[in-house]
């Protein structure tokens, strides 16, 4: 008995042909792992999260939050470089909370989609105060008084 290696047929199966990764696939990847951090209350500024939840209530519009609202990526064949805009819960350390994104998002882009991640940008637009109402929460709140 002979053991195939693919050889002759071009080489082994997982080499023949190629794997696009669109965009969208990587921001869904890089904003479930920044979200995943402790102390990132939200993705997105207010005004673009009051509006994804406007967006959400529209009949046909698709369920639950937009995994990808504020995140925007670069991806190529080899490497991807990734924005997140977030919103910080008051009272943690901002560095610790980006650091801790950085490494999760590179983490779980360079994992999945296996590309190099080159940079994680992260622009922190605002603080969720500990007696602030959500913009976004507000219609889930209204439904389930409802």
């Amino acid at each position: 008995m002979t053991e195939n290696t693919g050889a002759k047929y071009g080489g082994a199966p997982g080499s023949r042909g190629r794997t696009t990764i669109a965009d969208v696939v990587v921001e869904k990847i890089a904003g479930m792992a920044a979200r995943d951090v402790l102390g990132v209350h939200a993705l997105g500024s207010g005004f673009a999260r009051s509006m994804g939840s406007m967006r959400e209530r529209m009949p046909g519009a698709g369920s639950g939050k937009s995994v990808t609202r504020g995140v925007s990526v670069e991806v190529g064949e080899l490497q991807a470089a990734i924005d997140l805009e977030i919103v910080v819960d008051y009272g943690v350390s901002i560095t610790d909370v980006a650091a801790a994104v950085r490494e999760n998002v590179i983490s779980a882009v360079e994992r999945m989609a296996g590309r190099e991640v080159v940079e994680v940008n992260l622009l922190v637009s605002d603080v969720k105060l500990p007696d602030e109402e959500d913009e976004g929460d507000e219609g889930e709140e209204r439904q389930r008084i409802r």
